[in-house]
This record gives C-alpha cells, sequence and structure tokens, in this order.
C-alpha cells in the first residue's frame, strides 16, 4: 500500500520550491501543529533535510535554511506519538559511525522507537572541506560507514572491523531500541539505488522528476520485486503538489507515482500559511485515497 509522508515547511528553505515568505517568521510551534495534523491524518513519516553549513555562493541553488535534525526531531518527538521520524538526509562522511548511532540511537529511545534513518554519500566538497572531511574516497566511506551502523545501531557495545572504521569494546548508551532501524539512502544517481539494494531498506532519492526516476528504477526492478516489502522506494514528487486547489491533477500525479514503484511519497505542498499547509494535508488524503481506489479498480 502506498503511504504517504512529508518534508514539512520551516525546517528548510530551497530555493527549487518558492518556499512563502510565513515560513521565515514561523515558531517551532508552527512547525509542531503541520506534524500534529499530518499525524491525525494518518501520514506516516516526517522528513527533516540537513546541512552543516552551505557556502554562500551557493544558497542560491541548495537554499540556506536547515535546521539541525538532532533537537528539532527531539521537540518533534515530544509533541508527537506515532508519526516516524526521519533524517533526509545526513551525510555519512560528516561523522564517525557511532556519533550517528549515539545522537539518532538517542532520539530512536526518546520517540519510542520512531527514527528512520536517511543518509546519503554528500556532494557539496567545500561542505566537506569546511568540516575537514575526505572527499575524494567518500562513496567507499559511506559504503563502510552503512556497514559499521548497521552492526551498532541497537547495540549497547557494537563491534565492527572494516575498511575504514574499527571498533570494539565501546559502550554506546543510550541506543536505538528498534532492533532494526530502517536506514534509506538518498541520493540521485543509479549507484544510490544500488547502494540502497545493497546496504539499507529503502532509496529515498531527491531533485528528481518522474521521467529522470523511472530509468534509474527500471534497471533494478527484478531486484527490488526481489525484496518485496522489505524494501521501499521513497519518491518525492516535483513541484509541490496542490491538492486543495488542483485535486484532479494530484490524483494523476499519485497514480503516476504508484505505477512507477512508489511504496511511499515523500510530500512538498505550494501553501501560504500553517492554517493552508494543514488544509493541503487534508486534501491530500482524500486525493491520493481517490487515485489510489481507482487504480486498485482498474487493475
Amino acid at each position: 500500500m502506498l503511504r504517504l509522508g512529508i518534508i514539512p515547511p520551516i525546517v528548510n528553505r530551497n530555493p527549487r520550491f518558492s518556499p512563502p515568505e510565513w515560513e521565515l517568521n514561523a515558531e517551532v510551534d508552527d512547525l509542531a501543529t503541520v506534524i500534529q495534523a499530518a499525524e491525525r491524518l494518518g501520514y506516516e513519516f516526517a522528513c527533516f533535510p540537513q546541512h552543516v553549513a552551505i557556502p554562500e555562493e551557493g544558497e542560491e541553488r541548495r537554499g540556506k535554511i536547515y535546521w539541525d535534525p538532532a533537537p528539532t526531531m527531539g521537540y518533534i518527538a515530544a509533541r508527537t506519538s506515532s508519526i516516524r521520524l526521519a533524517t533526509y538526509v545526513i551525510v555519512l562522511g560528516y561523522y564517525h559511525p557511532l556519533q550517528i548511532a549515539k545522537t539518532y540511537g538517542t532520539l530512536d529511545r526518546i520517540s519510542g522507537g520512531r527514527l528512520i534513518l536517511g543518509l546519503g554519500v554528500g556532494s557539496l566538497e567545500p561542505e566537506f572541506k569546511l568540516l575537514d572531511r575526505p572527499f575524494e574516497d567518500r562513496g567507499a566511506r559511506a559504503d563502510d560507514a552503512l556497514r559499521a551502523l548497521r552492526a551498532a545501531l541497537g547495540v549497547r557495545v557494537p563491534t565492527y572491523h572494516g575498511e575504514y572504521y574499527d571498533f570494539d569494546g565501546f559502550v554506546v548508551e543510550p541506543h536505538a531500541v528498534q532492533g532494526h532501524v530502517p536506514i534509506w539512502i538518498g541520493g540521485r544517481t543509479a549507484r544510490s539505488l544500488r547502494r540502497a539494494l545493497e546496504l539499507g531498506d529503502g532509496w529515498a532519492p531527491f531533485g528528481l522528476t518522474l521521467d529522470k526516476l523511472t530509468p534509474i528504477i527500471d534497471t533494478k526492478r527484478d531486484e527490488i520485486g526481489a525484496r518485496a516489502a522489505a524494501f521501499d522506494l521513497v519518491l518525492a514528487p516535483e513541484p509541490p503538489l496542490d491538492p486543495a486547489g488542483k485535486p484532479n491533477e494530484t490524483a494523476e500525479v499519485v497514480k503516476s507515482y504508484a505505477a512507477a514503484g512508489a511504496t511511499k511519497l515523500n510530500l512538498r505542498f505550494h501553501h501560504d500559511s500553517a492554517a493552508h499547509y494543514v488544509e493541503q494535508l487534508e486534501a491530500m488524503s482524500v486525493c491520493a485515497a481517490q487515485a489510489l481506489g481507482r487504480l486498485s479498480a482498474n487493475s
């Protein structure tokens, strides 16, 4: 069944999506309000983008506001009870795997086991340099970090011996309470999908329209099918949707992404206030139910 999630307003302002001005003066309570509404309406997850620091010359492409996921998700965890909380994405090369396991394992404990770890290799070389992290071997380093994280998540005294990371005999407490924390791999390439299939539980690409996504997905249809319920395609429609103003168009988008194989939709909406955002959440629930109902009836 196709499930819905959101990239909420306020926490990230990306120029590609013409973010409305109201977000600049929004309070954290506005963020909680929209995510609580999503939870009430049955949305499965909320995603929180991350960058540490954006070069000034790059802010017009990537945006300049990125609320740090860990404290933001901790606050939202305290204001909600069931919606899952996903990083989207943490760049693996910026941190030691045990830093991620500790920070987000603590969040998993605080939230009662609602963490989804969205992770990626990263591509912003100036940010790597700023943080004094190696850039050229980031792909191989990320693969090793993913293996190390899988060994460490939910384990009090994790052990891992890999090419880049090696640890044994160190206590990580608190740690994740989930027996298996879902790991989604972000990215924009076929390599990121291969990495997700090999080392993750889902692929959560970004910045790609459906015509760019479908050829990538087609290269791995058999492998995706073989993993069935154990692997998610978390696709993010672009541009942002307007289910209240354009319900038929929105329903067609839902059907097209479902036909492409999406198991989850990671949504942005047109909105001009917190109240309007909640209206869009409500309208989207209706549009999706109608679109998927017609899709089932015709299959």
